[in-house]
Order: structure tokens, then C-alpha cells, then sequence
């Protein structure tokens, strides 16, 4: 990245100069700014500064004017599985574990391959970057595959190194999982688009032994745990009769809290866990229209929200959610807080513009690389369009994104300076391709 030229230099040459009605910058915390640019060079953030003073202080090779538009980070999916994709409405309407047993995980048995895997990938991919998704964090089988099509549409991901007790088509056991897992991370520790996490399943599929070797990992390697937690009752009565404690004390006994964990959904938290999960410092993957849809609950996030927890914002696959799509999540999210407390000051439209982007950056541990517009990070960027009829009067940008716009809006994404998708379409694959794609793993699914 060149250094920010003196006032008094010539100009410096950059590669774009991004000119928007507004920018959301996220960091400092609660502003939107109008009459500023931002100057990206080498796939970073240059500067962040008013229009009048870029001009005098940038060469660009491009300069884009998106009047009536707003530019933020990318957003970043905390959760998904995103070769799930292939599932959307294949088991809907059923409650979580006869979801799993008689729909999810029998279909997964006959098909989830590393080509299920890296098909289901591509089309979530083209469809979070179409929504100005530029991160997700993932959970499946065979993530090599999944890397594969991330890297293909040029999207940051991080991949889980999953481990469940039982054998799939991927791994016998869950000691075969996590190796299997940490040779692919090997393989690919050189693309800067890729990150891992360790992913345990969930308490309920995961034995003491396998987490105590996760634990361990998760310390030598400095990398994150990304697990469900608390999803639904169900699963505390089980754990109280099979361990005596409710799962996020199993974990705490076990070693698994502190800042490496994303416990993912955490529907049923009460006010003694809440105050533990911010005191270990461990963060939250909240996603709530998969757990509307599952009928899991509603967390309590005015309460998470007050004891400065951090989280973020998940789809959830596509098989339990229907879309990849954040616009939606911060829309329940911000609505559904608001609701379950009865108060309306709770998860503001800035603080749920956050969970989506530094939020879940904090939790993946990529704050100091994305989820905010400082400069020296990537450009992992997106505009949406506020200047349709149906979005008027728009008297704060960051209200509109929140409660108003739609991932339809969203007209440019970009990841690390490079433009990824714009005319409502991914730039680095062909829509016939994925429409190919869907029908004949739907003809294979449905027969």
C-alpha cells in the first residue's frame, strides 16, 4: 500500500477513487458521512476523506460516481454452511432434530460429495456476493471443495475443520475429520483469502475426549472454535441428563471458553451464561430467521446487547433459512430485539449495521483486515442504491440499509479492490452456469 501523500506532494497515483452519495464507515462507531471518497490502491483502503481534498491528493486510474448510493464493508455471514445451498426447501416446515434425522442428514448420506460440495458452493457464493457479502464463515464436509469455489467467484471465506463423532462419506471418525481438516489448512495456508476454524459440530455430537484435542488445537494454532450452542431446549435437557450441566458449562469445564469461540445461535442463554460468555470473552454467530424458521426461539440480545457481548450476524444454510441474505438478518434482528424486550431503543440501526460487519470480523478474528472502512484494511467493500422511488424520503442512510433496503439494491461488491459482482450479477461466473448447476442437483435430490 503507498503512503498517504503529503497535502503539499503531487498527487498520488491509486488504482480507484470511489465517489458515493454517503459512506458508512462503521469505525468511528455511529456516523454517516456525506461529500467523502474513498481511494483504494493494491486492494487496500488508501484514505477516507472529503471529496474536494481526494481530488488534490489522488491520481486515480478510475474514479467511480455512484450518486445516490451508499458504500459500507462488505457485509460477513458469521455462520453458514454454504454447499447447503443445494437443500433450500428440501426439509422445510419440521422442527430441528426431525429436520436432521429425517430429511438433512439422510440426504447428506446419499449426496454430499466433494462435487455436491463445491456446486452448493458456487451458487452461495453468487448469491452472498450478489447480496454484498464479501466474508463467510463456513461449516461442512470436504472444504477444500468449498475453497475451490470461493476462490473461483473471489470470495474471503473461512472454512470449519469439522468434527462429529459419526462417519460420513467424508471422515470415519472424528479424530479422521480433524486431520483431514488441519492437511487441507496446510495445503492452503497461502491464499489470503482463506482462513479456518476449528468447527465441532455441537455439544450433542461431540464427545469430551474429541473437544479436550480441540481445545488444545485451538491454542496452538491461535485460529477460532466455531460451534453450535444452545440452538434449542431440546438439547440443554439432554445435556443436563446426560452430563449433569447445561452445554455451555460442559464447555467451560472442558476449556472451550474464551475469545477463540463463536457459539453459534445461543437461543437459550440465562443471565448467569450472558455474563460468563462476556467475561471469557467469547462471541455469539446470532441468526435469526433460521431460528424463527426452526421455531429454536428468540435470544435474548437486548440483555447480550447491554453486557457488551460481542456478535455477529449468520444466514444459517439455505436448507433452514432460504436465503443468503443479510439484509434480511439485520432486519429481524434489530425487529425481533426490539420486540422480545419491548424496547425500541435496543439494537439501533448503527449497532445492527456492526453485527454484520466488524462484529463478525472481531469473532473470526479479521478485525484488523476487514469490517470497517480504516484505512490499511482490504477493500472488502459494497454500495446499495437508495435513490428508488419506493426508498423516498431517505433521511438516514444507515435506517434505510437497516429497515428498508433489500440485498436487490446492492450494485457493486468488491473484495480486496477487485470487483466481484455488479449489474446484479457475479462478475467471475456466468448465471446459465449456475442455473445448470441447480437443475441437475435438483433432478438428483428430487429423484
Amino acid at each position: 500500500m503507498k503512503p498517504l501523500p503529503a497535502p503539499d506532494a503531487a498527487p498520488a497515483e491509486i488504482d480507484l477513487l470511489i465517489r458515493p452519495e454517503w459512506i458508512i464507515p462503521i469505525e468511528p462507531a455511529g456516523i454517516t458521512l456525506s461529500g467523502h471518497s474513498l481511494a483504494i490502491n493494491d486492494g487496500c483502503i488508501v484514505a477516507l476523506l472529503p471529496d474536494a481534498e481526494a481530488l488534490q491528493r489522488f491520481r486515480p486510474q478510475q474514479t467511480l460516481d455512484l450518486p445516490g448510493q451508499v458504500l459500507l464493508p462488505g457485509l460477513i455471514n458469521l455462520h453458514t454452511h454454504a454447499a447447503m445451498s443445494l437443500l433450500r426447501g428440501y426439509a422445510d416446515d419440521l422442527a430441528l432434530m426431525r429436520w436432521l434425522n429425517e430429511r438433512i442428514w439422510p440426504a447428506e448420506a446419499r449426496h454430499a460429495t466433494p462435487d455436491f460440495v463445491h456446486a452448493g458452493t458456487l451458487l452461495a457464493c453468487a448469491e452472498m456476493l450478489r447480496g454484498g457479502i464479501t466474508t463467510f464463515n463456513d461449516m461442512y464436509f470436504f472444504p477444500d471443495a468449498a475453497a475451490s469455489a470461493a476462490r473461483r467467484l473471489g470470495m474471503r471465506a473461512v472454512l470449519g475443520i469439522i468434527a462429529i463423532e459419526f462417519p460420513t462419506r467424508y471422515a470415519a471418525d472424528a479424530d479422521d475429520y480433524l486431520a483431514k481438516g488441519l492437511a487441507i489448512r496446510d495445503a492452503l495456508s497461502g491464499d489470503p483469502l482463506l482462513g479456518f476454524c476449528l468447527a465441532p459440530h455441537a455439544p450433542y455430537t461431540v464427545a469430551d475426549k474429541t473437544f479436550e484435542k480441540i481445545a488444545t488445537l485451538a491454542a496452538q494454532l491461535e485460529i477460532p472454535i466455531h460451534m453450535h450452542v444452545h440452538e434449542t431446549l431440546h438439547e440443554i435437557e439432554e445435556s443436563l441428563t446426560l452430563h449433569g450441566v447445561r452445554p455451555i458449562e460442559r464447555l467451560r469445564r472442558l476449556g472451550l471458553l474464551g475469545p477463540q469461540l463463536i457459539a453459534v445461535h445461543a437461543v437459550h442463554l440465562d443471565a448467569a451464561e450472558i455474563d460468563l460468555l462476556a467475561h471469557e470473552g467469547c462471541h455469539l454467530a446470532h441468526c435469526p430467521t433460521s431460528n424463527l424458521k426452526l421455531g429454536s426461539g428468540i435470544p435474548p440480545m437486548a440483555a447480550i446487547e447491554a453486557r457488551g457481548l460481542n456478535f455477529g450476524l449468520g444466514t444459517d444454510g439455505a436448507a433452514s433459512n432460504n436465503r443468503l441474505d443479510l439484509f434480511h438478518e439485520m432486519r429481524h434482528a434489530a425487529l425481533l430485539a426490539k420486540g422480545a424486550s419491548r424496547n425500541a431503543e435496543v439494537l439501533n440501526a448503527h449497532a445492527t449495521l456492526r453485527a454484520a460487519t466488524l462484529g463478525g470480523a472481531s469473532a473470526l478474528g479479521l478485525d484488523g483486515k476487514v469490517g470497517s472502512l480504516l484505512p490499511g484494511k482490504a477493500a472488502d467493500l459494497c454500495a446499495v442504491r437508495l435513490d428508488e422511488w419506493l426508498m423516498q424520503p431517505c433521511f438516514d442512510p444507515a435506517s434505510h440499509l437497516v429497515y428498508a433496503a433489500g440485498r436487490e439494491q446492492v450494485s457493486h461488491t468488491w473484495v480486496a479492490g477487485k470487483l466481484v459482482m455488479t449489474g446484479g450479477a457475479p462478475s467471475q461466473i456466468n448465471i446459465a452456469e449456475l442455473l445448470d448447476i441447480a437443475g441437475l442437483w435438483h433432478t438428483r435430490l428430487a429423484s
